[in-house]
């Protein structure tokens, strides 16, 4: 059985390969995705000033390299959808690229120590809150998804008791098993283990 860590411990294992700092984490990172329906690639290159010419093979294990070295971001095309890290996570960003019918999903996690899931559809945020506090939502419909959380945990209060069983990678790997049920995708095998491509940012 996989630990209920797994798929944060799998995509930490995956960003930060040997020889990068085995002290870093996702927060201390900045680390921001996003996968976005309803629009082809050539169709969102501009708002992500993307080179489609300088695309190239790559697996997510080699984007920070990439990524420091050129600004590369990692893009990944499954099921309909498009995969991209790093990604703008601002909300009027999301607003703006989920206008005529598109939708988006975003998982970003930031110095602070904060993290944020956020769900927009055709121009509207559906729904927002922290994987490790979902009991606040925020948001047009803040209940939209709530079929299919069933199963997951997320750290949440029961009574005014904070229910310390769940731990935040707990709730990580909770939120990032949300999106693959939302895009009908695996997450670990096809996007965090397969191989896309980078795409470096217009010059």
């Amino acid at each position: 059985m996989q630990p209920r860590t797994y798929l944060h411990d799998l995509l930490v294992s995956t960003i930060f390969t040997e020889g990068l700092d085995a002290e870093m984490d996702l927060w201390a990172l900045g680390f921001s995705a996003l996968w976005i329906t309803g629009a082809d690639l050539d169709a969102l290159a501009p708002a992500f000033h993307l080179d489609l010419a300088t695309r190239a093979p790559c697996y997510l294990s080699e984007i920070l390299d990439h990524n420091i070295d050129d600004g590369s971001d990692w893009v990944a095309e499954v099921n309909g959808w498009i995969g991209i890290v790093p990604a703008r996570s601002d909300e009027e960003f999301l607003l703006s690229i989920t206008e005529d019918g598109r939708q988006a999903l975003s998982l970003s996690m930031d110095i602070q120590g904060r993290e944020y899931f956020k769900y927009a559809r055709d121009g509207r945020m559906v729904v927002s809150f922290s994987p490790t506090w979902p009991e606040e939502r925020f948001g047009d419909d803040p209940h939209a998804l709530d079929h299919l959380m069933d199963g997951l945990r997320f750290q949440i209060t029961d009574g005014g008791v904070l229910d310390d069983c769940v731990e935040q990678y707990e709730s990580i790997s909770s939120a990032l098993a949300l999106i693959g049920r939302i895009t009908e995708t695996d997450i670990a095998t096809d996007w965090f283990q397969a191989r896309h491509s980078r795409i470096r940012p217009v010059s």
